[in-house]
């Protein structure tokens, strides 16, 4: 590729870039030098169970890595017990360091399902913070003002509404952009909602008398719901773990708006193309390749065979998980769908009620209260469990 297509090709799916003529002058005299670009991209171990919204970073990084530059996924061991006041209007609960590493250790048995292992350094921010000086912190905190940390929209909410705002808070974006600076950062990618750490990392480079990194942001991802972003909190979310029949059966519950949107950041497929194919094709093609990535190629086409056999020709599986009664009739519906592990808690199962997504023999079940018996109960559009 020449600069101008590798501008192209990296500035898909992407919201902004800061700023792209100093983007264009890196990559330009790394190609004259032959000496690639450092690539920073950090992550807080803080919920080790990574999902599509995720990818949509991961894909960025290895898009560099396949363009030949140094990938550094940093895993922030150090400032997660910190914590990153990002999105949040009140005090976050402080991590153990034994929550950490054991988040640590998951996040990169599942990177590497999107990253080239080979061609990944991972680095750990602890590495430089555990030796950091009261001295050298005191220098750090003269880099930035109060008046720039109350200027950030959730800082500011929070001052306005009186909720505590603790110091510590206003040291994490500091350390952050220190991260920049021990790695010498040439590019650094993250999602929208970090752009005031991400310039954070421009302006504490520059202050430590080094050329300042470019920034490129990726949109954060829609969830299910094509609303809210994709969380796991909020149950909107794919998990890339998750089973490939889950997945697809999933990607096949979007809408056709968001389907696109998933094709633009999840996929490298012709989007003029996408957009000219029957949508319940494109859908089908779209729950195949998002299997392919995380489950292979024959895993995929056994998903898509599955949902066309279950769901688009309303079989019932010939395969379902038995779920034995209890002889005196104990265990709410609630309980029984949780303690299977049909849904993750009893809020979701309760809202799946409220939207008339579970029958019973064909017939709707409504009551949390309804007593189960032998027979088959079906959730949503793609999970079963026979009572026995």
């Amino acid at each position: 590729m020449n600069i101008q297509e590798t501008i192209q090709y990296i500035s898909r799916g992407t919201s902004e870039i800061i700023n792209l003529e100093s983007l264009t002058k890196k990559l330009e005299k790394s190609a004259v030098t032959k000496k690639p670009l450092v690539i920073k991209a950090g992550f807080d171990p803080t919920a080790p169970d990574i999902h599509l919204g995720h990818v949509v970073l991961l894909r960025k990084m290895k898009q560099f890595q396949d363009l030949g530059h140094r990938v550094l996924f940093l895993i922030g061991d150090f400032t997660a017990q910190v914590g990153d006041p990002t999105g949040r209007n009140e005090l976050r609960k402080k991590m153990t360091r034994e929550d950490v590493e054991r988040n640590a250790v998951t996040y990169k048995e599942q990177v590497f399902k999107v990253l080239d292992p080979e061609k990944t350094e991972v680095v750990f921010n602890s590495h430089w913070f555990r030796n950091f000086a009261a001295q050298d912190l005191m220098e750090l905190t003269a880099r930035s003002t109060v008046a720039q940390m109350l200027a950030r929209a959730d800082f500011k909410k929070r001052f306005e509404d009186g909720r505590e705002i603790s110091v510590l808070e206003f040291i994490y974006p500091l350390l952050q952009g220190y991260d920049s600076v021990q790695i010498k950062a040439d590019v650094e990618l993250g999602g929208t909602d970090q752009k005031f750490n991400l310039l954070m990392g421009r302006q504490i480079q520059e202050a430590y008398g080094h050329e300042p990194q470019a920034v490129i942001m990726t949109p954060l991802l829609e969830g299910l719901d094509g609303v809210n972003k994709m969380s796991k909190s909020l149950g909107n979310y794919i998990g890339i773990n998750e089973p490939a029949n889950e997945i697809f059966g999933k990607i096949m519950s979007v809408s056709d708006e968001l389907m696109i949107r998933y094709y633009e950041l999840l996929t490298d497929a012709d989007l003029v193309a996408v957009k000219a194919t029957h949508p319940k094709e494109a859908k089908l093609a779209l729950g195949a390749e998002i299997v392919r990535q995380f489950h292979g190629i024959s895993e995929a086409k056994a998903a898509r065979e599955y949902f066309e056999n279950v769901f688009s020709q309303k079989h019932v599986p010939d395969v379902i998980e038995e779920f034995v009664l209890a002889q005196d009739g104990s265990g709410s519906l609630l309980d029984i769908l949780v303690r299977s592990r049909v849904v993750l808690a009893k809020n979701e199962g309760r809202r799946l009620l409220k939207q008339n997504a579970i029958t019973f023999e064909g017939e709707l079940v409504t009551d949390e209260n309804w007593a189960p018996k032998k027979g088959v109960l079906k959730v949503g559009k793609r999970r079963f469990l026979k009572f026995v």
